[in-house]
């Protein structure tokens, strides 16, 4: 699924990308943050108490086992958030409004506003909800990506 949005035209365009790496029920990202790595800077999320905390990805060999068992970078801190082009947001659900439901720690919903990145929200086609209530601290997805592409309302257009 993620291969697809290697042709979309805002993460051909970026130069750093937001990435997670993947727990267990999660759109697996382990291979493609190896392999984007190679042709853009990715950083990746860090736990650090009830915030995340970004940090520039140099390769497996510098992850180390973090909070719930993550796999996490120990390079650079990235304070710049504006030097995030893409932004790409995993989550329990979503829907066709870009709306996310996080797992209820709210590490997304305080790391989102910083960033002024274009947001893409992956999940698998049965996590796609009718619709998802809201709070007016939210930020939506720019757009959202399933294994069969865009399923969001709002869509990029050149």
């Amino acid at each position: 699924m993620l291969d697809k949005l290697t042709d979309h035209p805002r993460f051909r365009e970026a130069q750093t990308v937001l990435l997670y790496y993947s727990l267990p029920d999660e759109v697996r990202t382990h291979e493609f943050v190896e392999r984007i790595s190679q042709e853009k800077q990715v950083v990746l999320p860090v736990v650090t108490g009830d915030e995340l905390e970004l940090r520039r990805y140099s390769g497996k060999t510098d992850l180390k086992k973090g909070s719930f068992g993550i796999d996490e970078p120990t390079g650079e801190i990235v304070t710049d958030f504006s030097s995030i082009d893409v932004a790409i947001i995993p989550g329990v659900g979503f829907d066709k409004h870009g709306n996310r439901l996080g797992r209820g720690k709210g590490y997304y919903d305080r790391l989102l506003p910083k960033l002024q990145s274009y947001n893409i929200g992956v999940c698998f086609s049965f996590q796609v909800l009718p619709e998802i209530p809201t709070e007016s601290f939210d930020r939506p997805m720019d757009e959202v990506w399933t294994q069969e592409g865009c399923i969001s309302e709002k869509r990029y257009s050149q």
